[in-house]
């Protein structure tokens, strides 16, 4: 498909950071790259999963790759941990209203799942040009530092390796951290440079007197460990994380059992089996087939509901309730999908949507019938659900149904796309239709003639916005998801997930008023 080569192309890309010569500059200073650091740090031979590679992209005027900051899931010593890695090449790792959200959503993860972060400092702070989107508000750079409290007050570890420049507010990282590494001349922590010292109390003092590895490791105590150079510090943030006891964890927790069969089917066969036109259908039984062990699935109410798949299975030899969809969804699959979430909560069974779908049924019959009622019965169900919930979007992710499949809304604890997936509140074609009805009715009560060509240039404008906004690229470049996936990685992707969930402390599920 062409997508395929489209987005090999982005990720080449995003994989190149800052560009040639940042790259160098980076690299004579003996710096590795984020991705670089963080493979060092993970047990070798294990699997890293990447979070919002392409964060960032084509957002702003200028290139922003992978929003400026790394982040992802990887073991180290057995012990799964969230990474938060910033990217010196890019923008001097300073932090933008992206890189800023791209760093929130990891301490949510994080938190949710338990999981130890370590923080690969290197960054110049807030960027400054766009401080009003980056600062002030709630959820802005502030609630970095107040989630590290917060983590670290609920006994989830949190390690800061400064390997570079930390500035400004960023100072608080390793700061607030529980253990800090910091590398001998290229480790530097302070609030303000030595231009604003300079410019503010007239001192002069150069960035290694100021706040360099020696100063903080020997005299403050900002430090806990003086590194000689960048693989000694990260052989330190390595020896911390094998030093953890976290209570109420399993060490072990993350690893997959060795009982569990390879699905029958060829996995990589699901790169060719979602049509590029997400107008033709496909059975969701076949991706269903290539995910789970065996590819055993024991369907439940198969013959009730039947534009609504749901049935239970093993990933790697963990228990999973999927649901999927097979067409729009009438009041008999919404009823089928709310009964099997509460199955799955009420025996603590994680959750996996694969969501292709268009919405509810519309129509008079439909609506008499209480398609609203039937469809709220589900949407209260996911909204309550409290099992791990892992979303997959492998087709289209239209209006009403995006909210009764998981979307990003109700709070899954990963949502990740397919290349071809697309996600609007509906069609292109559809919201034309609708828009030109009311501009066309709006031009007639002024008196004003619409002639024909003029409605087909103002549909044809809706629906090319609606194709930009809609596509996938556009979605995870926003972080309305946890990042584009090759399809073929499916199965891998949502086991780690699994995996990463097992920490958090189980939660009774209490659902609201269902309408009867």
């Amino acid at each position: 498909m062409g997508w395929d080569f489209f987005t090999c192309r982005v990720i080449l890309e995003v994989l190149a950071g800052g560009g040639e010569a940042a790259v160098k500059r980076n690299r004579s200073r003996n710096k590795l790259l984020p991705r670089e650091r963080i493979d060092r740090l993970l047990d070798p031979g294990s699997s890293f999963l990447e979070l919002s590679q392409l964060a960032g992209h084509e957002l702003y005027d200028e290139s922003l790759p992978s929003g400026g900051v790394v982040t992802g899931i990887g073991p180290v010593h057995g012990r799964l941990c969230m990474f938060v890695a910033n990217d010196p090449t890019v923008k001097g790792g300073t932090y933008y209203p992206i890189t800023v959200k791209k760093h929130l959503r990891a301490q949510e993860i994080a938190a949710r799942c338990r999981l130890p972060c370590i923080y690969l400092v290197d960054s110049g702070g807030a960027f400054l040009p766009k401080q009003a989107e980056v600062f002030p508000d709630k959820d802005n750079f502030g609630r970095i530092f107040f989630n590290q409290a917060v983590m670290s007050a609920e006994g989830i570890p949190q390690i800061a390796l400064v390997l570079g420049s930390c500035t400004a507010g960023g100072a608080y990282i390793p700061a607030m951290a529980d253990e800090s590494v910091m590398v001998k001349g290229n480790a530097t922590i302070f609030l303000a440079g030595p231009p604003l010292v300079k410019a503010a109390t007239g001192e002069a003092v150069s960035a290694e007197d100021l706040g360099g590895a020696s100063l903080h490791c020997k005299t403050s105590g900002v430090s806990d460990y003086f590194a000689q150079d960048e693989l000694h510090a990260l052989a330190l943030g390595r020896n911390i994380i094998k030093n953890l006891h976290m209570a109420g964890v399993k060490r072990e927790g993350h690893k997959i059992s060795s009982e569990y069969k390879e699905p029958l089917y060829d996995i990589k066969e699901l790169r060719t089996i979602a049509p590029a036109d997400h107008k033709q259908a496909f059975d969701i039984r076949s991706v269903i087939a290539r995910i789970v062990d065996g590819s055993e699935f024991d369907e439940f109410k198969k013959l009730y509901g039947t534009t609504l798949v749901t049935g239970f299975a093993k990933i790697f030899g963990q228990p999973v309730g999927i649901i999927g969809n097979n067409g729009i969804l009438f009041n008999e699959s919404a009823l089928k999908g709310a009964h099997f979430i509460e199955l799955c909560c009420q025996r603590n069974i994680p959750l996996v949507f694969l969501q292709n779908i268009t919405g509810f049924m519309v129509g008079s019959r439909s609506e008499a019938n209480g398609i609203a009622k039937s469809g709220a019965k589900m949407v209260m169900a996911v909204s309550c659900a409290k099992v791990p919930k892992i979303t997959i979007m492998v087709g289209g992710s239209f209006g009403a149904g995006n909210y009764a499949m998981c979307g990003r809304a109700y709070s899954p604890d990963f949502l990740f796309l397919w290349p071809n997936a697309r996600i609007s509140v509906m069609g292109g074609v559809q919201a034309a239709g609708v828009l030109s009805q009311i501009e066309k009715a709006n031009k007639k009560k002024q008196g004003i003639q619409w002639t024909p060509e003029e409605e087909e240039s103002f549909k044809g404008k809706v629906v090319e916005a609606y194709e930009r906004e809609g596509s996938s690229y556009y979605s995870t470049a926003r972080l309305w998801d946890d990042g584009i996936i090759d399809p073929a990685d499916t199965r891998k992707v949502i086991g780690l997930c699994i995996s990463a969930s097992t920490n958090r402390p189980s939660e009774d599920t209490k659902f609201g008023v269902f309408r009867m």
